[in-house]
């Protein structure tokens, strides 16, 4: 089998969540009668320390809920540069919501007060109205960082104060408060409306929940259905959403240590640039040096030796992703299959590349 370090969204179901699936109990959850979904909306609540939620399809689905809750056609929001809701997503505020969205430069996906001062439009007829607040944590693209409790309620607390909503992009929401120790409830207490994902690092095959007021929710409910997202018998997957909730959690710990030990291990090759004090979560972002090809031809070579690791960003930058379905021990082959390819000459790795056009 290969190394799948491409995306914690390639895990597969335990066989004890297989079984929370096969036993789950469902109804019609568009009228509010699958019991599985309505025991999740309400734990996912409970645990965040928010009035309500609503499951839906995909972190997608739910971050855009979020921005149809709190904007109007013409309003733009404000978002890290590399923030996922406003890059990958499809263009989805703009085409949903007929929001537009203004990119704030931040330091590995993170915001600061500093970064977002002055970056509000003034009341006049020219200007879109600066209606929300995007935040992610932890980050993606950004490298995996995550917010420490007071720069996150020092941000919050400045949008409030200018009669900004907040939303948090929370996919990896449980990766943030494990590398930081911090309660899940008392972080996004600062803000409006969260969006955690299940088919991420808790390896569920699908969903995401949208969490907030009663009311936010209740209006999400309905950019769900405008959306396509009403659902029916969606118990079979609340109840893998369950199961990752109660048994998922605290082991995410065991995927950042294998992340930092093959960051460590890459750190050790001259031709691989890594900065292990930016490694916090489960994500390990590296370089590898031109004269072995782009990343795109260094993830060819590295495919052919079974392990899977994506570009990312960059022509030199890749990612890697470990999860559940990640053990130490392939962390350690994945980084031995680095170690030898560039243990190769460049002639011979250029002769490689050269397969790939």
């Amino acid at each position: 089998m290969p190394v799948e370090l491409r995306s914690d969204t390639f895990t597969q179901p335990t066989p004890a969540m297989r079984q929370a699936i096969a036993n789950a109990v469902c109804g019609d959850d568009m009228v509010g009668e699958d019991p599985t979904v309505n025991r999740l909306e309400q734990m996912v609540a409970e645990r965040l320390g928010k009035e309500a939620a609503v499951f839906a399809c995909s972190g997608t689905q739910s971050n855009q809920m979020g921005v149809w809750t709190h904007c109007r056609t013409g309003d733009e929001l404000l978002i890290e540069s590399t923030g996922h809701i406003a890059n990958y997503e499809g263009g989805a505020p703009a085409v949903l919501s007929g929001v537009s969205c203004r990119y704030v430069q931040g330091d590995g996906g993170l915001l600061s007060v500093d970064d977002v001062k002055g970056q509000l439009r003034p009341p006049n007829q020219h200007f879109s109205p600066t209606r929300l607040l995007c935040l992610e944590n932890s980050t993606n693209l950004g490298g995996g960082r995550t917010y420490s409790l007071q720069q996150f309620a020092d941000i919050c607390q400045w949008a409030h104060e200018h009669d900004m909503k907040v939303h948090l992009d929370g996919a990896r929401l449980f990766n943030a408060c494990a590398a930081q120790g911090y309660d899940v409830a008392e972080l996004v207490s600062h803000v409006d409306t969260v969006s955690i994902c299940f088919s991420k690092g808790l390896g569920c095959p699908m969903g995401s929940a949208l969490v907030g007021t009663a009311e936010d929710i209740a209006r999400a409910r309905r950019a769900r259905k405008l959306f396509g997202g009403a659902l029916r018998q969606a118990g079979i997957v609340a109840a893998a959403a369950i199961h990752a909730l109660e048994h998922h959690v605290e082991r995410l710990v065991d995927d950042h240590a294998n992340a930092r030990l093959f960051a460590e291990r890459l750190a050790e090759l001259d031709s691989i640039r890594v900065d292990l004090e930016r490694v916090e979560t489960n994500l390990v972002f590296f370089e590898v040096d031109a004269a072995w090809g782009t990343a795109a031809q260094f993830s060819h070579l590295l495919k052919e030796r079974g392990v899977h690791i994506n570009p990312a960003g960059g022509p030199q930058r890749l990612r890697a992703c470990t999860h559940l379905d990640v053990s130490e021990a392939d962390v350690i082959v994945a980084a031995e299959a680095i170690r030898d390819i560039l243990s190769t000459t460049v002639t011979e790795s250029a002769t490689a590349i050269g397969t790939y056009g």
